[in-house]
């Protein structure tokens, strides 16, 4: 049975939002269906294919080789006619259209509030925020799945254009009644007894964390990691150890004083935020239009919404 006569473009984008979500439900939800309804779609999807497309029979669903070998082309198609419709609205300009845009973990404590303020000045585009570790951001751009990214590292892996945005400083962080809170300009090696909670492989943050070990030699007396910045920053304010997190993570619980900023020699870790895009993608004049408004705001929004943080650790 032929795909091109057979498969749908519906089918496609259900099973590649489905497939982003690893859940029915998440799809559905985001697709405004019922679960049943993505389920029947991703079945007869699988018919026309002829291999199941994911693991039904383990607690979390998972892609099949086929399916992960089929999602890459499914992500392509669905890209291609994208870049079509763009083209089309090229025609009508930057005010009307649509965007994807990926948000690398640590972005999502800002880049919302950004975006919403390019949204007011152009309601005619429609916005979608795909959020993710560095790992799932170069794939989605690989895939052409995203219009833009917004991340910390420029992704050398890729072929893409990637434009410095703004400042992005790092910064170790312990509970609220650590010790060390009130010293100032202390040795990394102070922290030689100290457990240190990570991000996973595969996280911006995680590279960081491990470039600032190889910096200053040292070797951390035991490591926990962790998938998420929120469960780290709940496990430092319980005192279970100490982080190197973001700055623009932390606004909250140093705003309360539930966190620390730790004042050690070589800190803040200076890096920068990123957008980029693939290099052979087209950028529709919507896309380049929100390309242009971060790399015009998002340093004055930063340096207003942050600066205060940097006046005095602890």
């Amino acid at each position: 049975m032929s795909l091109i006569r057979s498969l749908t473009l519906r089918q496609l984008q259900i099973f590649v939002i489905a497939a982003r979500h690893m859940s029915f439900a998440r799809a559905a939800e985001e697709l405004h269906l019922t679960q049943p309804a993505v389920s029947m779609q991703i079945k007869q999807l699988e018919s026309v294919v002829g291999l199941p497309l994911f693991e039904r029979g383990t607690r979390k669903l998972m892609l099949t080789e086929t399916g992960d070998r089929f999602l890459h082309h499914a992500s392509r198609i669905l890209s291609e006619v994208k870049d079509a419709e763009d083209g089309l609205q090229a025609l009508k300009g930057m005010d009307q259209g649509s965007i994807c845009i990926g948000l690398i973990s640590t972005a999502k404590y800002f880049a919302p509030k950004l975006l919403a303020q390019y949204a007011a000045l152009y309601p005619g585009v429609d916005v979608r925020i795909v959020e993710g570790n560095r790992e799932n951001l170069l794939r989605l751009l690989q895939d052409y799945s995203i219009d833009l990214a917004l991340m910390g590292r420029p992704p050398r892996e890729l072929d893409t254009v990637s434009e410095p945005i703004a400042p992005h400083p790092y910064v170790i962080v312990a509970s609220a009644h650590h010790p060390l809170r009130d010293a100032r300009r202390f040795d990394f090696q102070e922290l030689r007894h100290e457990t240190f909670l990570l991000r996973e492989p595969g996280s911006g943050t995680r590279t960081v964390s491990e470039h600032m070990f190889k910096n200053h030699l040292f070797t951390p007396a035991k490591t926990v990691t962790f998938g998420s910045n929120e469960t780290i920053k709940q496990a430092v304010m319980a005192g279970m150890g100490i982080s190197l997190l973001s700055l623009h993570t932390l606004s909250l619980e140093l705003r309360v004083g539930e966190i620390a900023l730790l004042d050690v020699t070589g800190t803040p870790i200076d890096r920068v935020w990123h957008i980029a895009h693939m290099a052979s993608k087209v950028l529709s004049p919507a896309s380049n239009g929100c390309r242009m408004f971060l790399m015009e705001h998002t340093a004055p929004f930063l340096k207003q919404e942050y600066s205060w943080l940097t006046q005095s650790p602890g």
